[in-house]
């Protein structure tokens, strides 16, 4: 394991220690380690083609790192994902960048609304927050950087690949989107981007909902306007593409249905290039609807609506999806794809549907972490199989956010404090080999297709257990090891967000001024606090001593 003091060395690690050597981690549990080992050592898995067994040594250790270099696994328009390692335990982990966090008032609230939600969420299948890079002074304050699980892959590459989906496989799904939903609805809070891309999903089928960069608290006053450019066209329901001010958590079924149908036909069930069209492929299966249907939308777009020829609906098309469309399928399918919010099904009402019995008892026999196996063999069922949120998610703290600068106060405010939960907090390495890379990653602009890599040889196991093997830390990040004195009064905050900006290097520095992706200007002196008090790097030309 590489370790920084307060004299960083060039090393592989992305996370480091920022103060003194600390002592290598020991697996928690070796047993667990094993048995994944042995489990992964006979497929590939989606994100990791190279089956590893468990470590023998400390040389073995060190080749097993090589194997599992920091690196990015996707990204999007608001933030960038690397695979890196937890030097505290050895575990891959998911660290998700969030930059420019503070460009306006909009995004900035949308951010610490995100991150709220994940450090809130405590289940099985919705991802939260493992843990918070510390971050930097507040004047440098600009990314925020969350640790969550890792996941091998998610169901659109899943969909697009040539891996065989039985029916079982599209139970289990279906039931843990519906069974995380549920928990996210219960606490108030609409996802609205429920689509494949955003359903992590690891080797043993375990599945995650991923990505709340658009999702909020349910609006309690119905003529309050909300946001309509929500969810990607082709999982977007009708009363969106009508142009609703209000809308519920039926918006979020609508698009469980559709990901519902496409994990059936492996094909969009809804793909047309514009919201018209989209519209126009609605009513071909579910006929035209009347005017009681239509009063979510705007008036124009009622009008329209109403002006349109009559269609019988074609539901039975629905069967000709794939062979694995039953009439238990087509029944709980149809009841997600209503055309009117208020009559279509429910979480809790699709979860009781007969159609996800098996998928219930598969999940909950093998797969899921609330029930456990006994000594003598059985099973210890948990009383509660879709538990509900205890409480509702509070937003009452957004309405107090008024400027730019009150978000970044109470934002920097509420990361410290969590900080201070007795764990060994973590930052970044900027002497790590991969940081250059870390610091220059994209984030795509909204329209960009996601770099997502889609391995041919995947497998998926209908098993239990999670990916949880330790492995040898080659991170990105470090933890911080509690010191006093000057080695950690000089230990290195994060400071990526400068150095994503600036690039830093000494023979630079006389054009920092001119860069164009400063939003703000730099005093040349802060340059110098940064790069000799603070991160410690030598800078040749420049005295020290000068403010």
């Amino acid at each position: 394991m590489a370790v920084v003091g307060p004299r960083h060395t060039r090393t592989s690690n992305l996370m480091a220690f920022p103060g003194p050597a600390a002592p290598n981690p020991q697996p928690s549990n070796p047993t667990a380690a094993v048995l994944a080992a042995n489990h992964h050592g006979g497929s590939a898995s989606y994100f990791h083609n190279n089956s590893m067994g468990p470590p023998a040594s400390s040389s073995s250790n060190s080749s097993s790192a090589d194997l599992q270099p920091d690196r990015p696994i996707g990204y999007g328009a608001f933030g960038v994902v690397w695979s890196v390692t937890d030097p505290r335990d050895g575990r891959r982990v998911a660290l998700k960048k969030m930059p420019n966090a503070f460009q306006s008032l909009v995004s900035a609230r949308r951010v610490f609304r995100e991150l709220k939600m994940l450090c809130f969420f405590k289940h099985d299948n919705v991802v939260s927050a493992l843990d918070l890079l510390q971050p930097p002074p507040i004047d440098f304050f600009q990314e925020i950087y969350v640790l969550t699980e890792l996941m091998q892959s998610d169901l659109h590459k899943i969909i697009v690949s040539p891996q065989h989906l039985s029916s079982d496989h599209v139970k289990v799904f279906l039931y843990q989107i519906l069974r995380g939903l549920k928990y996210i609805h219960s606490a108030r809070i609409l996802h609205r981007d429920i689509k494949p891309g955003n359903l992590l999903v690891n080797s043993n089928c375990v599945l995650k909902i991923c990505d709340f960069g658009l999702a909020r608290v349910e609006a309690r006053d119905t003529s309050m306007a909300m946001t309509q450019e929500v969810v990607t066209q082709y999982y977007r329901a009708p009363e969106l593409l009508l142009g609703a001010r209000y809308y519920t958590t039926a918006v979020d079924i609508w698009s469980v249905g559709c990901i519902f149908a496409e994990l059936l036909g492996r094909r969009i069930l809804f793909q047309a290039p514009t919201p018209i069209q989209q519209l126009e492929m609605i009513t071909d299966l579910l006929g035209t609807p009347n005017s009681g249907a239509l009063k979510w939308a705007c008036e124009g777009a009622r009008a329209h609506m109403l002006r349109q020829p009559l269609k019988p609906p074609a539901l039975s098309a629905l069967y000709t999806l794939s062979p694995q469309a039953s009439h238990e399928a087509v029944h709980l399918l149809a009841q997600m794809l209503v055309f009117d919010p208020e009559q279509r099904i429910s979480c809790g009402d699709a979860l009781a549907h007969p159609y996800l019995d098996e998928g219930r008892l598969r999940y909950h026999a093998c797969m899921c972490t609330c029930c456990r196996s006994t000594p003598c063999g059985g099973r210890h069922y948990a009383p509660e199989f879709e538990p509900v949120a205890p409480m509702p998610f509070d937003d009452a703290w957004e309405r107090d956010l008024t400027s730019l600068p009150s978000v970044k106060e109470r934002m920097h405010k509420f990361i410290s404090e969590r900080l201070q939960n007795g764990k060994v907090p973590l930052c970044i390495n900027p002497q790590s080999a991969a940081f250059k890379n870390f610091a220059r990653s994209p984030v795509a602009s909204v329209f960009a297709a996601p770099r997502w890599h889609i391995s041919r040889n995947c497998r998926l196991h209908l098993t239990s257990g999670n990916d949880t093997k330790p492995r040898p830390s080659i991170s990105l990040i470090s933890s911080k090891v509690a010191s006093g004195g000057e080695a950690e009064r000089r230990s290195p905050f994060n400071h990526l967000n400068m150095c994503d900006r600036l690039h830093l290097r000494s023979e630079e520095l006389g054009s920092l001024r001119m860069r164009p992706k400063l939003r703000h200007p730099i005093d040349a002196s802060q340059v110098r606090r940064l790069l000799i008090h603070v991160l410690c790097i030598p800078v040749v030309g420049l005295d020290p001593t000068d403010p």
